[in-house]
């Protein structure tokens, strides 16, 4: 029942305001590493994982806050192989699936090992009565 520590509430959102004497000793080895370090180990597995591991950090408000993931990714590359991750990454980059979990069901799922879908033309409506033109709704 006694205080151990006090801290200011914030009112902003997505801010994280953590003392680092109060993080668990994991967390705190874990400021130690930089976001250009976790970039280049995910390089050793290839450019998209790479690029992908940057997104992922740069989305984020702080880049510690990626770290679980990226490391994540990095896993996943020795579990399924460098060339499938990569391929998984560059699908990922392609589609917008920034995140651990979905390139994880990407290689889950064989997704990676899929040829990616061609993007459809940009289609024209058929010529019709009851159709209105953008001169309609000025």
């Amino acid at each position: 029942g006694k205080r151990v520590a006090s801290h200011l509430r914030s009112r902003g959102r997505n801010q994280a305001i953590t003392q680092n004497e109060h993080r668990p000793k994991s967390h705190q080895a874990h400021l130690e590493w930089t976001p250009s370090r976790i970039v280049h180990w995910a390089a050793t597995v290839g450019p998209h994982t790479a690029q992908l591991v940057q997104r992922i950090l740069d989305d984020k408000p702080h880049p510690e806050m990626g770290y679980r993931g990226c490391m994540g990714l990095i896993r996943l590359a020795a579990k399924y192989s460098s060339p499938r991750m990569e391929a998984a990454a560059e699908r990922a980059l392609l589609t917008g699936a920034i995140s651990y979990h979905r390139v994880h069901s990407m290689l889950k799922n064989s997704l990676d090992m899929q040829p990616m879908p061609q993007r459809a033309e940009s289609r024209t409506s058929p010529n019709h009565e009851n159709l209105r033109g953008p001169e309609y709704f000025q």
